[in-house]
C-alpha cells in the first residue's frame, strides 16, 4: 500500500515537473519567435557593417552588440545552430527593418558593397593616377605621385613608359582592393582591346605594331570628343604617314610641353623641338599622349577612306575636313572669321 502511494506520489511529481518544463519550454519558444520577429535596431538610412576575415558567428554578433544594433542572447546562438551559415568578408549595407534571420543571411551572401572608379577618355597618366591615390576606398600600395613608387608599381606591370595603357572605363571594387588592382585590370583590358583592334587592322595600315596603334588612337582620341569623326581624323594621319608628311597635330606639342604649357599654343611653341613635336617631326611621337577609348582604337585601325589631308576646328564642335592646302586654309579663315 505504501509502495503504491510513494509511486502515485512520484508520478505526480514528473508529471507537475513535465508540466513545468514544457510550460519553460513554451515560453522560451515565444520569446525566441518574437527575437526572430524583431527587427535589429537599424538606422532608417541603412547602416555599413564591416565583417572582417574569419569572423565567427559569435563575433559577429558581438559586434553587431557594440555597434549598438542589438543584444547578445541565447536567440543568437540558437539562430545560428538551427540555420548555420559560411559568413563572408567584406562591407554590407544592411537595412532599417532587417530581422536577425536577415542579417545574418546577407553576411552570408558575399553581396558586398560595390564601389565605382571611371576612367575618362583621353585623360593623362597623371590623372589617373591622381584619382586613384584620392580615393578613400581603395588600399593604396603606392604613392603614385612620387616617382620611385610609381616606376616600382608599373614594374608590376612590365611597362616602362604608363601613358596610354589603361582602358578608360567605370571599374567596380570592394573595400580591400588596392590602386594596384585597378592598375591591373585596366592594364589588362586595354591590352585586350588593343590586340583585338590589332587584329582587325585594315592591309595597308602604314604602323608596324600594336604599341604604334595605340599611339595613334591616344592622338586620335585627344583630337575629337565625336566619335562620328574619330576614323576621318584617322584617316587624315594615315594618309599623312603614307605620303611622308608631318602629322602637325597640336595635342601632341601641348603633352610635350608638359607643365609649361599654360593653356594657350603659340608659334614659338609649335616651333619648338621636343620629341612630341609633330611640326618639327615627321612620324608618330614616341609615346601615346593620353589613354584612348575603345572608338578611337578602333578608328585607327581601320581608318575612313578619303582623300583629305587636314582638318580644322569648325567652331561648333566638329572640324572641317579638306583635301588641298587652299581649302584647309579657306576653312582656318573661316574659323577666325576672315571671310
Amino acid at each position: 500500500m505504501a509502495e503504491r502511494v510513494a509511486v502515485r506520489g512520484f508520478l505526480r511529481i514528473a508529471l507537475g515537473l513535465a508540466l513545468l518544463a514544457g510550460a519553460l519550454a513554451g515560453l522560451l519558444w515565444v520569446r525566441y519567435q518574437q527575437f526572430l520577429a524583431q527587427s535589429l535596431d537599424i538606422p532608417s538610412t541603412g547602416y555599413v557593417f564591416v565583417l572582417a576575415p574569419g569572423s565567427s558567428g559569435s563575433d559577429i554578433v558581438d559586434k553587431l552588440a557594440a555597434e549598438g544594433l542589438t543584444r547578445t542572447g541565447w536567440q543568437w546562438k540558437l539562430l545560428m545552430r538551427l540555420e548555420p551559415h559560411v559568413y563572408r568578408s567584406g562591407e554590407y549595407q544592411l537595412a532599417a527593418g532587417m530581422v536577425p534571420q536577415e542579417v545574418l543571411a546577407e553576411l552570408a551572401s558575399g553581396r558586398v558593397i560595390q564601389y565605382r572608379l571611371t576612367l575618362v577618355e583621353g585623360w593623362a597618366f597623371a590623372q589617373l593616377a591622381a584619382l586613384l591615390d584620392s580615393n578613400d576606398i581603395l588600399e593604396h600600395r603606392f604613392d603614385l605621385s612620387d616617382a620611385a613608387q610609381r616606376a616600382e608599381a608599373l614594374s608590376k606591370l612590365d611597362i616602362d613608359h604608363p601613358e596610354g595603357w589603361f582602358l578608360p572605363e567605370t571599374y567596380q571594387f570592394t573595400r580591400g582592393d588596392s590602386d594596384l588592382d585597378i592598375l591591373t585590370r585596366s592594364h589588362r583590358a586595354m591590352r585586350a582591346e588593343l590586340e583585338q583592334a590589332w587584329a582587325s587592322r585594315v592591309e595597308d595600315l602604314p604602323l608596324n605594331s600594336p604599341y604604334e596603334l595605340l599611339i595613334l588612337a591616344s592622338i586620335v582620341e585627344k583630337e575629337t570628343a565625336l566619335d562620328s569623326e574619330r576614323g576621318q581624323i584617322a584617316g587624315v594621319f594615315v594618309r599623312r604617314l603614307k605620303k611622308g608628311m608631318k602629322l602637325q597635330t597640336d595635342p601632341t606639342v601641348i603633352y610635350g610641353l608638359g607643365a609649361s604649357f599654360d593653356g594657350d599654343i603659340r608659334k614659338r611653341d609649335l616651333q619648338a623641338d621636343t620629341p612630341y613635336n609633330t611640326y618639327t617631326r615627321h612620324g608618330l611621337p614616341p609615346t601615346p599622349i593620353s589613354m584612348p577609348g575603345r572608338a578611337s582604337l578602333q578608328a585607327a585601325a581601320q581608318p575612313a577612306d578619303g582623300e583629305t589631308l587636314f582638318f580644322v576646328a569648325d567652331g561648333n564642335g566638329g572640324h572641317t575636313f579638306s583635301v588641298t592646302l587652299e581649302e584647309h586654309q579657306a576653312a582656318v579663315n573661316r574659323l577666325l572669321g576672315k571671310e
